[in-house]
């Protein structure tokens, strides 16, 4: 996959939810033609309470309001709010709503990514779901995670992904599709900025790879730094390499994970892979001051990216995601600056002397759930051609 970054566009950082939910009610508020939405999780908290109330009054006001929720992560909406928001107007579909245990391939193979475009001429792509950043049980809110907003030429193609997925599920669904206008909105495609960025998304067709191509391209010419922020982290054989081998020719190697339990499979099964990276010179660091949901990377304080993919194979091999990618030393040392700070105040670096005083019991439990990730995987990818190359 050869990326293609676009030149002239606005691209900017959005942290937490604190930055993220004003400036997308704003864009909702201000919309008057269309809206494609979509989110893993869509909760009926104050939060989920602010979004829906915005969609049902630009329905109200004629404005073509598409939502798409994750029929796993979003499996009560539809029962719930979501029947309020089709009442107000709001066209909702349900992304793979069958999650029973007899479908077992399909219950992980979910729609992860959280995009939003309005009027084809703002977008909003990152790993934020439309959820209280302070509803955090068990945990310190609020959560800590990003995303971004865009203006210009990439609209195009944020735009296109959006109504293409939306077409997709309506027709997989067999539901009737509502008439196109007579004058399709166009995206606005004018320089809006001068920054380089890409969309690079993940589907189980012609992008099976692309974000994790996007990672090794970036890896593989990374001359002084690479630093991932990852809630899970899980890297398949050719990842793991490629930062191995940035390693070996002085690259410092960065990993930023989740310190905190939240799904005890992931948790174990990465700490698995803990001494081998640490042995071949990544340094990895452990965030415990809140919940940590951030998919992001900077590499050379020039390359960067933003999204909902993890670095593990359910974001990898099997659901939909979206980042995108960024060409911008501005934008690059912003994130790069906020991860640091996010390390030097709520972070412990993990180190090989803390695994060897491991209990022997906990030691063993991460590898099972390691041989356990890696059965899943293999059964929902067998009989691919994903899964046979």
């Amino acid at each position: 996959m050869k990326l293609t970054l676009l030149p002239g566009n606005r691209v900017e950082l959005l942290e937490t939810g604190g930055e993220y939910f004003p400036a997308l009610l704003a864009a909702i508020e201000a919309a008057t033609q269309e809206i494609h939405l979509e989110t893993y999780i869509f909760a009926d908290d104050a939060t989920g309470r602010s979004v829906a109330d915005a969609l049902l009054r630009a329905a109200a006001r004629g404005v073509a309001v598409h939502l798409m929720v994750d029929g796993f992560g979003a499996r009560d909406f539809p029962l719930g709010l979501g029947k309020e928001l089709v009442a107000g107007g709001v066209r909702l579909l349900v992304y793979r709503p069958d999650v029973a245990p007899h479908h077992f391939r399909r219950t992980l193979r979910r729609l992860h990514r959280k995009l939003a475009v309005i009027d084809a001429r703002i977008a909003f792509v990152g790993g934020i779901n439309v959820i209280d950043d302070m509803d955090t049980p068990r945990q310190k809110p609020p959560r800590y995670d990003y995303a971004v907003v865009v203006e210009g030429p990439l609209l195009e193609e944020i735009h296109a992904a959006a109504k293409h997925l939306w077409h997709l599920v309506q027709w997989v669904n067999l539901q009737h599709r509502h008439v196109e206008p007579e004058h399709p909105l166009q995206p606005v495609k004018e320089p809006r900025g001068d920054t380089l960025a890409a969309l690079v998304i993940r589907d189980n067709l012609a992008h099976r790879r692309d974000i994790e191509d996007a990672y090794l391209e970036a890896i593989a010419n990374a001359r002084e730094e690479v630093v991932i922020a990852c809630a899970y982290f899980l890297p398949g054989w050719r990842f793991r390499r490629s930062l191995e081998e940035a390693a070996q020719r002085g690259v410092r190697i960065v990993v930023l994970l989740q310190g905190r339990v939240e799904y005890l499979l992931l948790h174990y099964a990465a700490q698995a892979l803990h001494g081998a990276l640490l042995k071949s010179g990544v340094r990895i660091f452990e965030y415990h001051r809140s919940f940590l949901h951030a998919k992001v990377a900077v590499v050379d304080d020039y390359w960067a990216t933003v999204g909902s993919s993890n670095i593990d194979p359910f974001s990898l091999l099997l659901a939909r995601e979206a980042n995108v990618v960024v060409h911008d030393r501005n934008f690059a040392t912003r994130l790069r600056r906020s991860l640091q700070q996010a390390m030097d105040g709520g972070a412990v670096e993990v180190k090989i002397a803390d695994l060897n005083h491991r209990p022997l019991l906990t030691r063993c439990v991460s590898w099972l759930a390691y041989g356990m990730v890696r059965v899943l995987t293999g059964l929902s990818l067998y009989g691919t051609r994903r899964y046979q190359e």
